[in-house]
């Protein structure tokens, strides 16, 4: 069941960063808004991205070998894990560490659930999924699954990111 907490964050890092109003958000401005230096490695095919924080060093590490897209929803997801959550008892020479890989998207860990909802919530903001969803759904012909692809690509997102946005921003019909 989703929360508030990670909307409420992200909309105020959204503000924060400048980046309130923009589509697409320019997701390595607000990232290093908080500090966050992003760095593209290839990392295992399993392992989305990483979040290292080591005193006021924080570096957000991302797979360079997957799309530019889900490298977006990577870093708005290490993002989330640096603003909601203090980090998991991994210690790397006393570093604190955040990993995104599978285990992220099975919805089955707290952490890993709000820092999903926050990465959906910055990169597509309520207000303005609902307002292009709405001005696209106008059009005669549309249907909330003909507007997904339309809508991702305006908001730099994928397909499957945008489909799972509407429905839980309540766009049920046929998606």
């Amino acid at each position: 069941m989703p929360t508030r907490r990670p909307e409420l964050a992200a909309e105020r890092v959204l503000q924060e960063s400048g980046q309130a109003g923009e589509i697409p958000v320019d997701i390595e401005v607000v990232a290093r808004s908080r500090g966050a230096q992003v760095v593209r490695e290839r990392l295992d095919r399993d392992v989305s991205g990483l979040l290292i924080r080591d005193g006021d060093s924080v570096v957000i590490g991302v797979n360079d070998l997957h799309a530019a897209r889900r490298q977006r929803f990577t870093i708005a997801h290490e993002v989330a894990h640096l603003e909601l959550h203090k980090g998991r008892p991994l210690v790397l020479d006393h570093v604190r560490v955040n990993f995104r890989d599978a285990t992220s998207s099975a919805a089955t860990n707290l952490e890993e659930i709000e820092a999903n909802q926050f990465a959906a919530a910055i990169l597509m903001p309520r207000d303005l999924v609902v307002e292009e969803a709405q001005r696209l759904l106008d059009d005669p012909g549309a249907t909330a699954a003909s507007i997904v692809p339309l809508l991702a690509q305006g908001f730099d997102v994928s397909d499957q990111a945008m489909e799972i946005r509407l429905t839980n921003l309540g766009f049920r019909r046929q998606i």
